[in-house]
Parts: structure tokens; C-alpha cells; sequence
């Protein structure tokens, strides 16, 4: 396989940030490649893109295509995009640290980020040390669920007691001892919340301090002479005070992936059409601008140069038409695979995920008339944003799930979504097992299995029917329950 093939197939399977970082190489290591943007307008123009580059980057495609099993070391690993069954595999500036770097519990957090772990893999395996109790072991896992990346927890947690049919008084006793785990200050409800429990630990939340805290609105805005006396302190006083504040951490969760996740951009936006349907077009900005300068090569090549630097010349510019080619490919390429997309998918884009119907890479490659490697390259690590949200390509790729009245199949990620409608509407006198879940879809004409019901079930992270029947038990029932 030539270097310029596996370069096209590179660039098929590169996501936004990915394929701008490579075309900053590229422009960095070829001296003919520049942005378009940085042209001199004095200058003949530079090499642009027409319908002869865009017939040999079909050709270009084509030979992808059919380059056999060299093409397919370089491919996407089927078993790190899809599960055996064909589906997707499984979301004022404050100042100052963490406290000193010689804290022994920072430390810990630290040595722990670094080996890889994530803030919820430290806090499960502080859970199961915690409580053996399996009403607390369940309510602990939907909290650590529920928990954002800087470690806070959502306002409210009534519903959440509701939802698991449970007290909001046994809820927050699960809380209070969790609030022990570490980061300290994980699993508080504000900035308040966060701050008092870290100076809590430090025996430093005294009746000037939570009056602070109380007012940190204030803080913000600079009133200091109101800080003062509500705080009834002095000038000297509230400056210490403001500065133990800036040594504590606003987002306890932060210590975990210490290296922030790089943002997702969206690599196509989908759009309600003027006329109905859907408007689907590539976002501008992750696509490179690049060109080749003719201009420049040609007075560089006609200057006394050696056998070596005219070949070197004449390899940077075949380099740097076949990069331009490659990427007005790419973008060809990832538009028609997500335009279909969006055909196949119309009812999902239109009413949601119960309208989801099953779709193989097969059927996006034989509907566009290209190779399913083809299809599969190119929703690896690509994005789409839609009024429903940010969605990454795999998602919409669903296994089938027969129809018992022999019709239309039903996509299985929609089928996993009306599992879960019924198990969140479920009343505590009436659980739900996996038998009976899969006679009910059963009755509504999808033909399923209970041990496929288990599976989804257990992929939305979703008790069995008896953890669930015993953590909706009412209160009274049994003081082992309760306790």
C-alpha cells in the first residue's frame, strides 16, 4: 500500500482535533503546503481544489476501498467500536489550590489520578468499604451516579428519593456518611456546601467563617466593609479568612484526569430544514483550509538546484496535492455517510429515541454505494450536534430486535429506553422482574428474550427486580430496612 493511500485512510478515521493537529504537522513539514487564509493576493494564485482533484480523490477512494487486508491494519478495531451484537459500545473565576502539597490525604488523590483511576472508580471503592448494607450500597451508587465531574451532587434530591422509593431521611444519612469519602468536599450541593465541609475536616468552621460562607455573594462583589460586620471581625481577621478560602478547592473532583478531557466538536450539524426534514452540513471549522503554493515551488525549482533538492521539491509537491485531495475526499465522504444517517434516522431527529430504528454500517454503505470499512472509518471519533443534543456517530448504529407480528424490527437502543420508562414508572407494590418486562414488550410486539431484558437492564446500571423491591419497600416495614 503506497504512503499516500494510508495517509486517506488516516485521515477518514481522524476526529476535529485530530485532523487539525495532523495538518499542522503536515503544513509545519512541507514548505509548499500554507492555510489559505495567509495568502498574498499578489502572488498567482495557489493550487484549488476543482472537479479534476475531486475525480482523482474518488479514484483515490476507490483504491482505499480495495486495498485488501493491508487497508485493514489500519482500520478502526471493530471490537473497540462495537459490542458481539453489533451496538454502540458503553455527558466569577475563584482562586487558589487544594491545600498544601504535603497533604497526606492530597497525596493519595494525586498518586490515585495518575494511575489512571476516575473520580467515581475512587468513590465506588470507598462505597464498598463504607456500608454493606445493600439499600445503602444501592442508594450510594445512584448518588456517586448523579455526580458531576467536579465532584458536586444536583440541588435537589427529592426526586432522586422518589425515584428510588425511598425517605429523603435515609437518602441524606447515606449522604452525610459519604461526605466523609475522599476528595473532601465531594458530594456538596454548592460552593457553600463544598467550602464548609473541607473546613469542617479542618475543625476551622467557627461562627465568623459559616457567616462568610453564608455570604459569599458579598465576597464576590468585593463588599468587604459588609463582610466585616457581618462576620464582626476585623480588617486583619477577614483578610485571613479570605485567604484560608482560597486555599481550599472549589472542585474537589478536578484531582481526578488531572489532564482536563479535550472538548468534543462537532464534526456535523443537523438543522430543521426551511421546508421540512433536515438540514445536514459539515461544521466549517474542522475543516482545514489548505493549499498548495504553485507560485512558490515553480521559482524554487527553476534556481540552480541539485538532482537531490529537485526530487525533494517535486516529492513535497505530489505530497501536498495528494493532502488537499485526501481531506475535499474526507469532507465528501463524512457528508454523504452523514446524510444518510439522518434519512435512516429521521424519527429519531424528529420525536426522540423511542422512534429509533435498527441501522448496520452495511446499510449506510450500501445506500451511498461505498465499502462498509469506508463507513466504519468514518464514524469513528466524528460528532454530530442536532436540537436534541450532542451525539457521537456510533450511537445512532442499533442492533435489530425482531417484530413478534412478524413487521418492521425495533432498534434495540429504543427498546432499552422503553426498559427503563417502565422500571422508573414501576410502583414499590408492584416490581417488574425481567419475565414480566419481556412479557409486556412481548404483548406490544417486540419479540425479546428475558435474558436479553437482563442484559439491557444491567447496561443501564439498573438493579434486579428483588434489589429493587427491597430498596422500595415502604419505611415501616422492617427496621432493618430503615436502619
Amino acid at each position: 500500500m503506497t504512503p499516500q493511500l494510508q495517509q486517506s485512510i488516516k485521515l477518514l478515521q481522524l476526529g476535529a482535533l485530530e485532523l487539525q493537529a495532523y495538518v499542522a504537522a503536515e503544513l509545519e513539514r512541507n514548505p509548499l503546503l500554507e492555510p489559505e487564509e495567509s495568502a498574498d493576493h499578489g502572488e498567482p494564485a495557489p493550487q484549488q481544489f476543482d472537479e479534476g482533484t475531486a475525480l482523482a480523490a474518488d479514484h483515490a477512494l476507490e483504491r482505499v476501498e480495495s486495498a485488501g487486508p493491508e487497508a485493514a491494519e489500519l482500520d478502526v478495531s471493530a471490537e473497540a467500536m462495537w459490542q458481539a451484537d453489533g451496538e454502540p459500545g458503553e455527558s466569577g473565576r475563584w482562586e487558589g489550590g487544594g491545600g498544601s502539597p504535603f497533604d497526606e490525604e492530597g497525596d493519595q488523590i494525586e498518586q490515585t489520578a495518575s494511575n489512571g483511576a476516575s473520580l467515581r472508580d475512587h468513590l465506588y471503592s470507598q462505597l464498598r468499604v463504607a456500608f454493606t448494607d445493600p439499600v445503602d450500597l444501592l442508594i450510594g451508587s445512584r448518588l456517586i451516579d448523579l455526580t458531576d465531574d467536579a465532584g458536586y451532587l444536583p440541588p435537589m434530591l427529592g426526586p432522586v428519593a422518589v425515584q428510588l422509593g425511598c425517605n429523603e431521611e435515609r437518602l441524606e444519612r447515606t449522604l452525610a456518611v459519604m461526605r466523609s469519602f475522599e476528595p473532601t468536599g465531594v458530594f456538596a450541593r454548592s460552593l457553600k456546601e463544598c467550602l464548609a465541609l473541607q473546613l469542617e475536616e479542618r475543625n476551622r468552621l467557627d461562627p465568623a467563617m459559616a457567616a462568610l460562607l453564608e455570604h459569599l455573594d458579598l465576597l464576590a462583589a468585593r463588599d468587604l466593609g459588609r463582610l466585616k460586620a457581618l462576620c464582626g471581625v476585623s480588617a486583619e481577621d477577614l483578610t485571613d479568612m479570605i485567604a484560608e478560602l482560597k486555599r481550599l478547592e472549589p472542585k474537589p473532583g478536578r484531582a481526578f484526569g488531572a489532564e482536563p478531557a479535550p472538548p468534543v466538536i462537532p464534526d456535523v450539524f443537523v438543522k430543521p430544514a426551511v421546508g421540512g426534514g433536515w438540514q445536514v452540513e459539515l461544521n466549517p471549522g474542522t475543516l482545514p483550509r489548505i493549499m498548495v503554493n504553485t507560485a512558490y515551488f515553480s521559482m524554487l525549482i527553476k534556481g540552480p538546484r541539485t538532482p537531490a533538492e529537485k526530487n525533494f521539491l517535486n516529492e513535497q509537491l505530489q505530497s501536498g496535492n495528494w493532502l488537499v485531495r485526501s481531506l475535499a475526499q474526507r469532507a465528501k465522504t463524512v457528508l454523504s455517510v452523514a446524510r444518510e444517517l439522518v434519512t435512516q434516522q429521521s424519527g429519531f431527529f424528529a420525536s426522540g429515541i423511542g422512534a429509533m430504528r435498527p441501522l448496520t454500517l452495511r446499510d449506510i454503505a450500501t445506500a451511498i454505494s461505498v465499502h462498509e470499512s469506508t463507513v466504519s472509518r468514518v464514524v469513528a471519533n466524528k460528532h454530530l450536534a442536532c436540537p436534541r443534543g450532542l451525539y457521537d456517530l456510533r450511537y445512532f448504529f442499533n442492533a435489530a430486535l425482531p417484530s413478534s407480528a412478524g413487521g418492521e424490527a425495533y432498534a434495540s437502543e429504543a427498546v432499552r429506553h422503553r426498559i427503563k420508562a417502565m422500571i422508573d414508572a414501576e410502583p414499590p407494590s408492584r416490581i417488574l422482574s425481567d419475565d414480566h418486562i419481556a412479557a409486556i414488550l412481548s404483548r406490544s410486539g417486540v419479540a425479546i428474550a428475558r435474558r436479553t431484558v437482563a442484559k439491557y437492564r444491567e447496561s443501564l446500571r439498573i438493579p434486579s427486580s428483588v434489589e429493587r423491591r427491597r430498596l422500595k419497600r415502604p419505611s415501616h416495614a422492617s427496621a432493618d430496612t430503615i436502619a
